[in-house]
C-alpha cells in the first residue's frame, strides 16, 4: 500500500462534471489499497473572476482582504470534490490551508510555507478517509489567510507530500506529461517519460509552464518524486525523480 498525494489544477475540476470525474478517479486510487490525499485548486477561471471582481471595487484593494477573497475558490472546489467522493460510495474530509496545517509567512499574496503541521489531514487517513486540501493557501502566524501567488497550488501538493512522508506526489494537468514542446501548438511534440529535477528546473526557468518553479526546488530538496499526468487519461505521463530511484519503482504508474 502506498501513501499518495495528488494535486488538481483549475482545468480538471472545472465543472461539477470534471469534478466527478475527479472523484472517480480519487477512489479508483483508493480502492487499489493506496491512502489518498489530494491537493485541489479553484475552478476554472474562479480566481481571475475573484480578481476582476475585487479591481471592479477598489482599484487598490488591501492585500489582507485579497488574500482573503482569494481562498475562497479552493474552498468552493474543496468541498464540492469531498461531495462527488461521498456519492461515488466513499468517505472524504476537506481541510482549508489553515486547517491542513499550512504555516506561511505574511507576505500576502506572494507567502511562503514555513512548515506543514498536517495532523488533521494524517487523522482523516487513518480512518479510512480520502483527505482533500485546498491548495494555493495558508495561515500566517497571527491567523491570517494568505495566498502562495501564482503555481502555489503544486507547491502546497509537493510540501503536503513531504510532509506526510508519501511516496509520490502526482500533478494532475490538461496534458499527458511533460513534452519537448507544447503539444497543443505543436503537434510533433514528444513526451519526456523520465526527467530529472535539473532539466525540468531548466525547463521552467525557460517558461516551460507545466510546474511551478518553487513546486520543482521544493521537491529537489526533499527528494520528493513526481508524477505529472493528465486527468483526462489514464495514460503516464512524465515522472520527475531524485538520482538512483528506478522510475518503474513508483506505485500508481498506470
Amino acid at each position: 500500500m502506498a501513501l499518495i498525494v495528488q494535486k488538481y489544477g483549475g482545468s480538471s475540476v472545472a465543472d461539477t462534471d470534471s469534478i466527478k470525474r475527479v472523484a472517480k478517479r480519487i477512489v479508483e486510487t483508493k480502492r487499489a489499497g493506496n491512502d489518498v490525499a489530494v491537493v485541489v485548486s479553484a475552478m476554472g477561471d474562479t480566481t481571475d473572476d475573484l480578481i476582476d471582481q475585487a479591481l471592479s471595487i477598489d482599484s487598490n484593494p488591501p492585500a489582507r482582504e485579497m488574500d482573503m477573497l482569494m481562498t475562497a475558490g479552493e474552498r468552493i472546489s474543496m468541498s464540492l470534490l469531498a461531495m462527488a467522493i461521498h456519492a461515488e460510495g466513499s468517505q472524504a474530509r476537506s481541510f482549508t490551508g489553515s486547517q491542513a496545517g499550512f504555516m506561511t509567512d505574511a507576505q500576502f499574496g506572494t507567502a511562503h510555507i514555513k512548515s506543514v503541521r498536517p495532523a488533521r489531514v494524517r487523522k482523516a487517513m487513518e480512518e479510512g478517509c480520502v483527505a482533500i486540501a485546498a491548495g494555493f493557501q495558508g495561515v500566517s502566524e497571527i491567523g491570517d489567510a494568505t495566498t502562495l501567488g501564482r503555481g502555489g497550488s503544486d507547491t502546497s501538493a509537493v510540501a503536503l507530500a513531504v510532509a506526510l512522508g508519501a511516496d509520490v506526489c502526482e500533478i494532475y494537468t490538461d496534458v499527458d506529461g511533460v513534452f519537448t514542446a507544447d503539444p497543443r501548438i505543436v503537434p510533433t511534440a514528444r513526451r519526456i517519460p523520465a526527467i530529472d529535477y535539473e532539466s525540468i528546473l531548466e525547463m521552467t526557468s525557460c517558461g516551460a509552464k507545466v510546474l511551478a518553479l518553487r513546486c520543482v526546488e521544493y521537491a529537489q530538496r526533499f527528494g520528493m518524486p513526481l508524477h505529472v499526468r493528465s486527468s483526462f487519461s489514464h495514460r503516464s505521463g512524465t515522472v520527475i525523480v531524485p538520482d538512483g530511484v528506478d522510475p518503474r519503482s513508483l506505485p500508481n504508474l498506470a
